[in-house]
Formats: C-alpha cells, structure tokens, sequence
C-alpha cells in the first residue's frame, strides 16, 4: 500500500461544469496527500464551484489568479505552495487518469528516477483518436527538443508529470503558457537527475469540448526549445 506522499497541482480556466467531479476523483486516490488548485482567472464560477470542495476536504489548497495568465503562470504558483515529497501535474480536464498516478511515481518510490515523463505514444495504453495534425506537430516537437537536449523521450508535450519536489521547486519557470512543457524538459535536461518515462492513457478533449492548445503554441514551443536549450543562461 502507498502512503500518502504526492502533491497534485491543477491548473484550472473556465471548467465550472467538470471541475468537482475532476477534484473528487483526484482525491480519491491513495498517494495523494494534498491536491494544490490554481484557478488562473477563470469567469465562468469555477472559483464559486471549488469553495464548497475546499470547506469539505482539508487536503485541498485553493489559489486564484485575477488575471488569467496561462498554463505555466498556474503551474508555477502551485509548485511553490507544495510540500509532499512528490509532486504531480494534472490537468483540470481529465484528459489524463487520476488513477495512473502510481505508474508515474512507481520508479520514483522504487529509488529508480527523479523526474517521470508520461508518455501517450509508447506501451499499449488506450488513447482516444483525435487530430491527426495534432499527433504529427507533436512528433516533430518531440524530436526536436530530443536533438537539443540528447533525451530519447517520445511524448515531449505530455501534460502528465511527476517530479520529486526538491527537483520542481529549484526550477526558475519563466514560460507562461504551454511553453511549459518544452522549458521544463530543456531544464531538467541540464540537471544530474534521473529521468525515465512510462506509457499512460490518454483521452484527449476536442476543440468543442473545451481542449485549448492552438498551432500558436506549436510555435511557441519551438521557440522554447530553441530559447532554453540553445541559450543555457535563459
């Protein structure tokens, strides 16, 4: 039995219909001693939906953001509030299962890894079938940053992560948005940790469903690879 030992961080924008069912499935997991909610300016009574949540479970830390200023802005206020041994990446939308937190901390508890990238492109997980342009945009993102940084990852974008805590919290995240993702694989890249990675499930949203991600942030992750890898001192 795994004790208590994973903060769990969650961005949250404008989910008020799904945000209650999203909290109370992750707490319900046993590994998760404190689940940290960063509402990052949402105007559609997320904020309003979280507080009875809070009221009834002690675990829960709630945050707010004003102004929405993405992804990354959330992540970054959650990280620094957290204090179990492990800390987790979920996002708000469960496009990745609550359930498999114990696949991305497994080689963490087992004195294996660091840091554990989730990946929706190896192993025999199911995944939804969505955007074909999506998937290619990604492998070629992917191979990127693997050129820039010498990792052999095969899902650099995926939002499933887990991170010792002392590992997340030395990290100075500058990006923002969804340059997220590519700044904390060229940083972490440059560290002396231990990186593995593990086959998760994906059941991805569409456009009409709420999913956010544009070919904006395709650029922009580029220009993260090329910003955090080429250039060490950003």
């Amino acid at each position: 039995m795994v004790l208590p030992c994973l903060a769990v961080v969650i961005p949250v924008y404008n989910e008020a219909p799904t945000v209650a069912h999203v909290v109370k499935t992750v707490l319900a997991q046993p590994p998760v001693r404190e689940l940290i909610v960063v509402d990052d300016g949402s105007n559609d009574g997320t904020w309003a939906a979280l507080q009875p949540l809070a009221r009834a479970d002690g675990r829960i830390k709630l945050f707010r953001h004003e102004i929405n200023q993405g992804k990354g802005a959330a992540l970054r206020t959650g990280f620094a509030q957290a204090t179990a041994p492990l800390v987790v990446v979920q996002d708000a939308d469960l496009e990745y299962d609550p359930a498999e937190y114990s696949l991305l901390i497994n080689p963490i508890l087992a004195g294996k890894a660091d840091v554990v990238f989730g990946s929706r492109f190896t192993g025999s997980s199911a995944h939804r079938v969505l955007y074909f342009w999506h998937s290619l945009g990604n492998r070629i993102l992917t191979t990127c940053s693997n050129m820039a940084t010498n990792l052999n990852l095969t899902d650099m974008e995926a939002g499933f992560k887990a991170f010792r805590r002392e590992v997340i919290q030395n990290i100075r995240i500058q990006e923002s948005r969804f340059g997220f993702e590519p700044e904390i694989v060229a940083k972490v890249s440059r560290l002396q940790v231990r990186i593995y990675e593990v086959a998760i499930s994906y059941y991805g949203r569409t456009y009409a469903e709420g999913k956010k991600v544009g070919w904006q942030d395709g650029v922009s992750a580029l220009r993260c690879i090329v910003k955090y890898n080429l250039f060490a001192g950003a």
